[in-house]
């Protein structure tokens, strides 16, 4: 399953770096077509994860992954195949759907695979991930230095392969244990009074108070991708050379410190603990690029190099603590409907959170960036809080086992 998870990410490397240009390029798209293009495909991505949490809740896992990966080989095959915009727009959704369920249920089959060892194995995912997404970037930039239409085609065809290459891997490996297995882990004691909840995750306020507040601890991500760059540009006297640097150095750590990392979150007390650490290294990060724009130019490269090492560790916290509290605020018998509301928040910052950063905290300058640190601090407060609080009045009465020599 790792070995799938490589390869279908290789792929989305292939496709983050090439796709602007692709369409640029290759298919003659305006710059306003292809920001809305890509903003409706994002918006259409957070339907992906609820999906799948429904349908994982109905059908086993492993022919829905595989379902997935098929679907974005479709997809993908017919961009290379249209050219208007109406016919890529619809097509780009879908794969960008196919991809959130994808990852959601890629999730949910380490959860139910992993068992108990959930923090280990998303970190093994992860650096997986990472490592799969560095090779299909690096093989991207070949293409990109081509810079033919053959090129940018030949691409997006490595990106359809890899979905080919995936659900092959997928196929091969054996379904996880499924719905009963999660249930056997809560057996009530005989004569006991069941908890009563609510019908589903969407009427679950104290779970939806957990996926709204986990919207903001996602913000890593654009601050990485977006916040830093930019500001590095349009605040500070860095050289423009270093942007590369911070993809890089994200890349290095996550592959080397996500599965050390991941023991500092790994059961209850650690996972609502790392949402506090999450909470302050977001904030002495957003605190260092405030200062950068005071420095000159080998004390700003310093700063930011700082910075982007600080929020990668952010992420390294948040990537395992944000889905073990995902998996045990959810109740048992209902985890997979639960895990596709959770897995909403990092579509949803995907979408929200390069707008924020470029058209807020970048106007409001370095007093921007502390507001958004003592923000994402704040509500890292508040999430550990509510997480704790929900962990303490949902530990279900477990059967105690029988004395030895003891008839049962």
């Amino acid at each position: 399953m790792l070995l799938a998870l490589a390869v279908d990410r290789t792929g989305s490397g292939l496709w983050a770096a090439s796709s602007v240009l692709y369409l640029a390029f290759v298919t003659h798209l305006s710059a306003q077509q292809i920001g809305v293009l890509l903003g409706t495909a994002g918006v259409a991505g957070i339907a992906g994860s609820p999906l799948a949490g429904r349908l994982a809740g109905r059908f086993p896992v492993r022919p829905l992954l595989i379902g997935c990966h098929l679907l974005r080989l479709v997809t993908l095959t017919l961009v290379l195949l249209c050219t208007r915009f109406d016919a890529l727009l619809v097509v780009v959704a879908v794969t960008y759907l196919g991809d959130r369920a994808a990852k959601t249920l890629e999730m949910l089959f380490a959860t139910r695979a992993a068992g108990e060892r959930r923090a280990a194995y998303q970190a093994l995912s992860r650096s997986a991930a990472n490592a799969g997404y560095g090779v299909g970037a690096g093989i991207a930039a070949i293409g990109l230095a081509v810079g033919t239409t053959d090129a940018y085609r030949a691409l997006i065809l490595g990106n359809v392969l890899s979905f080919v290459v995936a659900a092959a891997l997928v196929w091969r490996t054996g379904e996880p244990g499924g719905r009963t297995a999660e249930v056997a882990r809560a057996v009530p004691v005989p004569g006991a009074a069941a908890p009563v909840r609510p019908k589903g995750p969407w009427q679950d306020r104290g779970y939806l108070r957990f996926a709204l507040l986990d919207i903001p601890m996602n913000l890593d991500d654009s601050v990485l991708g977006v916040g830093l760059p930019l500001w590095l540009v349009n605040r500070t006297f860095a050289p423009h050379a270093l942007v590369p640097a911070f993809l890089g150095i994200n890349t290095v750590l996550v592959v080397v410190l996500q599965l050390p990392v991941s023991r500092r979150a790994e059961g209850p007390r650690k996972a609502v603990r790392a949402v506090l650490l999450y909470g302050a290294l977001m904030f002495v990060c957003c605190a260092l690029l405030a200062g950068a724009t005071g420095c000159g130019t080998c004390a700003a490269a310093a700063v930011l190099l700082a910075a982007a090492v600080l929020v990668t560790m952010a992420e390294l916290m948040r990537s395992v603590s944000s889905w073990e509290l995902a998996v045990l605020l959810a109740p048992p018998d209902e985890r997979a409907a639960y895990l596709g509301v959770a897995g909403m928040s990092q579509s949803i910052q995907k979408s929200a959170g390069p707008p924020l950063l470029t058209g807020v905290v970048m106007a409001a300058g370095p007093a921007g960036r502390l507001a958004l640190g003592v923000v994402v601090a704040g509500l890292a407060v508040a999430q550990q809080r509510c997480c704790a609080v929900r962990l303490r009045t949902m530990q279900p009465p477990v059967r105690a086992a029988a004395p030895a020599g003891r008839a049962t």
